[in-house]
């Protein structure tokens, strides 16, 4: 439909779609300000302003997408980042994205400070996954934005991870999507906005629940090859590949794979998981030369039950692994990265075949569930392997 005939038919875009500012109320989620955004195609979902302009809930015509943990939408107020010997952070994990870094990703690590020049700074200390998660946002603007006969919703703000004789790291995120469309974009610049140079790691946790992530469903990428699994000691123990998902298993542990995966001929890496008994999927497409590392994460516990896409700057082995072989990145004041990202929804059987197709002629992931991980870790921004 165009702008006028749209503006025919309703006194306000709002019937349809749009943006909507509203704070959450009760429980652990009192007080959240979130962003709801629907396309008026059946896609909904919202932006929790408190926590990094991370993206909550996600649905597609009332189906679920993002995964919620036991854990809920807690308010940042309540995370204590030091708790739990570094992995309180799981007590703030739940919906579709939770953003890892800004200076940090993967499990805790003490870092060596001298590059912030203050002598009762011998270390700094990062828990699971970095701080960025639970910092609220500085809202800057949401709204629509006609151009010619296309509505894009969009919003954006600033998380800035700074302290005193340490790091000063902004995180600034548009979050944009079309109205009719099936696509979320996310477009993130992360900014050292201060004077000391500053290590930077970055991942984003993509977590995708059920009826997506069901018996029978897939994952699907371009995997060129298969680096490392957390669990390669017990590598069957579990009965779960990498590939096929399967129901819900009482106790299960965690599984993390890393992949190598091939980009197109653009440099786009698009990995999906698809329900194609349902008709039903979601795909991530990120750029290879911005994120160059992706894990696989498998929660199949009973209660739990998710799998995440994780898109990352670096290699799975951690900060110390990257410093030792130049691939830490460092930024210097006014220096910046950037992160175009897309999520989209696979409505139906026909988007989840064309899916798959485009996957699949880009490069051929290995057919056993059980591949037997290579441990050679392609170079990052040039190191040395």
């Amino acid at each position: 439909m165009t702008r006028r005939s749209l503006a025919e038919r309703t006194g306000a875009l709002s019937q349809f779609a749009g943006v909507r500012l509203s704070t959450l109320g009760d429980g652990l989620e009192r007080g959240v300000r979130q962003l709801e955004f629907r396309t008026g195609s059946g896609l909904r979902f919202t932006i929790l302003v408190d926590r990094a302009m991370d993206i909550a809930e996600c649905e597609h015509a009332g189906r679920a997408v993002a995964w919620h943990s036991p854990a809920g939408f807690r308010h940042p107020g309540l995370h204590d980042y030091e708790g739990e010997d570094g992995l309180a952070w799981l007590r703030s994990l739940s919906g579709l994205v939770v953003t890892c870094g800004l200076d940090h990703t993967l499990f805790m690590h003490d870092d060596p400070a001298e590059h912030y020049v203050y002598a009762p700074r011998k270390a700094v200390s990062s828990s699971l996954h970095g701080r960025v998660g639970t910092i609220p946002a500085r809202l800057t603007g949401y709204g629509e934005t006609w151009v010619g006969d296309e509505c894009i919703l969009w919003a954006e703000g600033i998380v800035q991870q700074a302290t005193v004789f340490g790091e000063d790291l902004h995180l600034i995120r548009r979050i944009e999507a079309t109205v009719g469309g099936d696509e979320i974009r996310l477009h993130d610049r992360v900014v050292n906005h201060g004077f000391y140079r500053t290590p930077h790691m970055y991942c984003y946790h993509i977590n995708v629940g059920y009826p997506v992530v069901d018996e029978g469903a897939r994952y699907v990428a371009p995997i060129r090859d298969v680096l490392w699994a957390a669990h390669v000691e017990t590598y069957r123990a579990q009965g779960t590949g990498y590939r096929t998902v399967p129901a819900p298993i009482v106790n299960f542990h965690e599984q993390v794979w890393q992949h190598d995966m091939a980009p197109d001929a653009e440099g786009r890496v698009n990995v999906a998981i698809v329900n194609e008994a349902r008709g039903f999927g979601f795909e991530v497409e990120t750029l290879k030369s911005q994120f160059p590392a992706m894990y696989e994460w498998q929660n199949l516990h009973a209660g739990h039950y998710a799998i995440a896409i994780e898109p990352s700057t670096n290699h799975v082995l951690g900060k110390e692994f990257a410093r030792e072989r130049g691939e830490l990145i460092w930024l210097e004041h006014g220096e910046e990265r950037r992160y175009d990202s897309i999520f989209r929804i696979l409505p139906d059987g026909v988007a989840v075949a064309d899916a798959v197709r485009r996957i699949q002629d880009v490069a051929r992931q290995p057919d056993e569930d059980y591949p037997q991980p290579s441990g050679k870790y392609p170079p990052i921004n040039g190191a040395a392997a």
